[in-house]
């Protein structure tokens, strides 16, 4: 039996993994134990969980793996600096202490810190390190169901690559092609993620979810920033950013290019101009990925394409791509962004480095996504006593029953079944709950449980074997990474009044039979669940279905914005209590709000800093 360790961690979203002979066993973000939303931090908490899950101590783990190499790094940010000088002193000063004092000697840090978990792990001949872009590429391709495939890469940055092309068969992957820093279409991305006032590294899911409200009538102002080549590659016109040296992401230059300041949140909403921007940038975004797409296609003649970076969480794009049929079939992984990062790296150690063949399988290699820490029935009643919550046990049938009809009378639900996702999106693991079919349930849930943004949709989560009848997509969608529209028969058309409407006025107009689910362009981001990976979830969604002839529900993260997903019963509680969820669904028991103290967290959105 081998063990690896993979980790990712110091930029932002730490994280941990463990393999056993190749087979994923465990995987958690260090977010979902320090509360601390994009944790960049050494993931101790996250590390312990896959240990233990694992029945390992550090000292018995064979192999660990960081996922990216600190001293390529080092060497980009000396290149930079110096390429700009002496633009840039005030970011150079800031950065180079901590790099000369930890970063640089990262095989010694992370050494110290590895011995807080065991006293005999006694030496680091053990520890590797793996290529930023590399690691992503194997989070890919590794755990996907293909024999072969081209592997895309697109992120702000790793080492030198900001986007790559690589290619994939059995157990060999091999980067074929590299863009590099500054070049970098996340990092154009998160610049208008800036611009348009949202955080970056956090916001820029935000960024496309307001995309839909405007019209891209910026692309021609945008292409004067972005030379793109017919095979998709490119180049930014440094002179229009400051991610390079400074410490904003965009400069003088782009603000009167576009006539505008960047939008200050705290006082400045958001407005048609800034909804124009944010289409305008998705736009380019995807004609990019489309133009990689096929060029990669037609050069490489394999059928098969896997997507990572923090790019391919954007889910619109890969729709778009899905829908041209350039490849006949796209996997894309789940925790694209750098947590992902940790199980590619200990992927790539396993196939690449140790020669290990890669199993081909119609099984999802990733379990669904669902490695995180899960809870007995046991100690969650448990849990529930000490915070005096007043609960009833059920058994399994009258669980579902009586949760779908919660649902069936517009109750939010928060539901807390197995074990956490690994990545971004709530799965039907850690998720709120609702009807799809209610027409004010969008804006109730934004406003009065999650504490956001009324613009942000939310996506449906619906029964593999109905996605057809609803949606124009024929193909699994596990993790909620692909977009596609609603089918005309169950589309609501706006009437000629209501087409005159501009941006957020048209957010609160019926556009379907599931108007909860169903974005202002008629497209919602798409969850397929399986019985296979998520047997309670399946039968929740089927018993609703058989009540109500809709096999979908609404699926958001079981959090408040801000916050990361609940990760322990405790956190689940203190967040149905702190919000206007109508029930609490967790293991085998039900929690009315209308029968708990009603005195606990009523000031729980204060907890965290609105992202």
């Amino acid at each position: 039996m081998t063990s690896i360790l993979g980790i990712s961690a110091f930029y932002h979203d730490s994280a941990a993994c463990i393999l056993k002979n190749g087979e994923i066993l465990a995987a958690a973000q260090e977010e979902r134990f320090t509360r601390k939303k994009h944790d960049s931090s050494y993931p101790y908490n996250a590390i312990e969980f896959v240990l233990n899950y694992s029945n390992l101590k550090l000292s018995e783990v064979d192999q660990i793996v960081f996922f990216e190499k600190p001293f390529l790094k080092f060497e980009r940010l000396l290149e930079t600096y110096v390429a700009f000088a002496p633009r840039g002193f005030i970011s150079f000063s800031k950065a180079m202490p901590i790099w000369i004092k930890e970063k640089l000697f990262q095989k010694n840090l992370l050494f110290n810190k590895l011995k807080e978990h065991d006293k005999n792990y006694k030496s680091d001949k053990n520890i590797f390190f793996s290529d930023h872009h590399l690691s992503h590429a194997a989070s890919a391709y590794f755990p996907s169901p293909f024999e072969e495939a081209v592997v895309l890469t697109a992120d702000g940055v790793g080492e030198w690559a900001t986007t790559t092309v690589a290619v994939a068969k059995g157990n060999k992957l091999e980067i074929k092609k590299e863009i590099h820093f500054p070049h970098s279409i996340g990092l154009l991305y998160s610049a208008f993620t800036y611009y348009t006032g949202f955080k970056v590294n956090s916001g820029e899911y935000k960024l496309m979810g307001l995309a839909p409200y405007g019209n891209p009538i910026y692309v021609d102002k945008i292409k004067q920033l972005i030379d793109i080549k017919d095979d998709g590659t490119f180049r930014l016109d440094q002179r229009y950013f400051n991610y390079a040296t400074g410490l904003t992401m965009t400069n003088k230059k782009f603000h009167d290019l576009f006539g505008k300041d960047p939008r200050n949140p705290k006082n400045e909403n958001i407005n048609q101009f800034h909804m124009d921007i944010a289409a305008s940038i998705q736009n380019v975004i995807e004609e990019i990925m489309i133009k990689l797409s096929k060029s990669t296609q037609e050069e490489y003649k394999i059928k098969n394409l896997c997507l990572a970076g923090g790019v391919a969480l954007n889910c619109v794009a890969n729709g778009k791509i899905l829908k041209e049929n350039i490849y006949e079939n796209i996997w894309i992984q789940p925790a694209a962004g750098d947590a992902g990062g940790s199980l590619g790296a200990a992927l790539a150690l396993w196939h690449i480095d140790n020669d290990n063949k890669k199993k081909v399988s119609d099984k999802d290699c990733m379990k669904g996504s669902y490695l995180g820490p899960e809870y007995s029935d046991e100690k969650i009643q448990e849990e529930l006593r000490l915070m005096n919550a007043n609960f009833t046990i059920y058994n399994y049938e009258e669980l579902i029953e009586k949760t779908s009809e919660f649902l069936t009378n517009e109750k939010v639900i928060g539901w807390f079944q197995g074990r956490m996702e690994f990545g971004p999106r709530a799965l039907g693991a850690r998720s709120i709950l609702a009807d799809p079919r209610s027409k004010n349930m969008q804006k109730n849930l934004n406003l009065k449980v999650k504490y956001r943004e009324s613009f942000r949709p939310f996506a449906p989560s619906i029964l593999r074997e109905s996605v057809l009848d609803w949606f124009d997509l024929n193909v699994d969608s596990p993790y909620m990474l692909l977009v596609a529209n609603i089918n005309p028969d169950k589309k609501i058309e706006m009437t000629t009044e209501q087409k005159k409407l501009f941006g957020i006025d048209k957010l609160n107009i019926q556009r379907s039979k599931i108007p909860a689910v169903t974005h202002v362009d008629y497209s919602a981001r798409i969850q397929t669940v399986h019985y296979e990976t998520n047997k309670y979830y399946h039968d929740l969604i089927s018993n609703f279905y058989k009540k109500t002839g809709c096999p979908l529900l609404v699926n958001t993260s079981f959090n408040i914005r801000g916050e990361p997903i609940v990760c322990n019963p405790k956190e689940a509680y203190e967040c149905f209590m702190g919000t206007e969820l109508d029930v609490l669904v967790i293991g085998n028991c039900i929690l009315e709000k209308n029968k708990q103290n009603k005195s606990i967290n009523t000031e729980y959105k204060n907890k965290f800093e609105l992202d």
